[in-house]
């Protein structure tokens, strides 16, 4: 019988493309991956890798195994989850894999929401670029929030990955707190707006992309004097009066001082957020309970952040959000939500990167 280690130390293998990676990637040594892919091989009377002096490859026999190995690796997870349904029980550690931003906005509400599950143990780490999916898809992560500009193809909903639409995040224009745009009788002109001095994050950034198109649409993109990987970076130097930029709203959700956010003309320019989880997992009580808090946060995040980006004082629209009986916490099945503004307490001082 197929040892299911190394059947998905194998499928691991065809992921990562070599020894090394796949060593480094489980935490063990080159020689372990080896000596263990080599034990499949006898146990499956077959050649599975081509081996030279400086790489490893799957051979035909063993692009078969991988592609069967996947199917047992999801049939034994869904049994697994159908388990653990039928204990009903949320249960167990969930791993979370966020881009940076998410991660700073959904992790107080998210908290809140699973801390009634005391059998449930929350991990919420953050992820680079084009990262979240592949760690879902290799069990490193259960649940990935990914963010989606459409400009290129969107992960699709199916039997291997299950996609949960969250939230819409638009750009938003960030200025000065005595720029003359703060004022929310003054239109917004992005042509006026060219001459003055942009930052934005790194060329070929989700949000990079976003901005060049915005700023193209308005009569030509030019030249951005800063770049900066994180958007707290940049909120940070627009607050100190050194330039302005557009970023995502969500990225406001942990709390900034001195500056004015602006609705920006035209079509919103938007990305989706999405939280993706593999097709087997999703019956397991725990991912369920998770998916259930992210849906909430979601809701909340999105209320909270309608009346900040039409406001020359987010901070300001926050507290009247609050009062007006938004919340910006909740606690799924009952409980007080977070009174605080973003920026108080727990993940305030985090420079999202997107």
């Amino acid at each position: 019988m197929l040892d299911l280690r190394r059947l998905a130390l194998l499928c691991e293998f065809a992921r990562r493309g070599s020894i090394a990676a796949t060593a480094a990637a489980l935490g063990y040594s080159a020689s372990a991956v080896s000596q263990q892919l080599a034990a499949l091989e006898r146990e499956t009377s077959s050649v599975l890798l081509d081996r030279t002096s400086r790489s490893a490859e799957l051979t035909d026999a063993g692009h078969r195994l991988v592609r069967h190995g996947e199917r047992i690796l999801a049939m034994v997870e869904t049994a697994e989850s159908d388990l653990s349904a039928h204990r009903g029980t949320p249960s167990g550690r969930v791993v979370v894999t966020a881009f940076p931003t998410a991660a700073v906005a959904f992790a107080p509400v998210l908290a809140r929401s699973l801390r009634r599950h005391t059998s449930l143990t929350l991990r919420l780490r953050q992820s680079g670029p084009g990262r979240g999916i592949a760690e879902v898809e290799a069990g490193e992560a259960d649940i990935a929030l990914v963010d989606d500009w459409h400009t290129q193809a969107a992960v699709r909903d199916g039997e291997v990955l299950r996609v949960h639409p969250l939230l819409r995040d638009p750009l938003v224009l960030v200025v000065p707190r005595r720029h003359p745009v703060a004022d929310p009788a003054t239109p917004v002109d992005l042509r006026r707006l060219r001459e003055e001095p942009w930052m934005a994050t790194p060329e070929g950034e989700p949000s990079r992309v976003a901005v060049d198109r915005l700023l193209a649409e308005a009569g030509g993109a030019p030249p951005v004097p800063w770049e900066f990987e994180g958007l707290g970076t940049i909120l940070g130097l627009v607050a100190q009066g050194i330039g302005i930029a557009a970023v995502p709203a969500l990225a406001l959700a942990a709390g900034v001082r001195g500056v004015a956010v602006r609705e920006l003309p035209g079509e919103p320019v938007t990305r989706e957020v999405k939280a993706v989880v593999r097709g087997p997992s999703v019956n397991r009580p725990s991912i369920a309970a998770t998916l259930r808090a992210l849906h909430v946060a979601a809701r909340y995040l999105a209320a909270g952040l309608a009346p900040v980006r039409a406001s020359a004082d987010p901070l300001q629209a926050y507290h009247g959000a609050v009062r007006a009986g938004i919340p910006y916490g909740p606690v799924e099945g009952g409980g007080p939500p977070v009174s605080s503004p973003p920026g108080r307490g727990s993940g305030s001082g985090s420079a999202s990167a997107r």
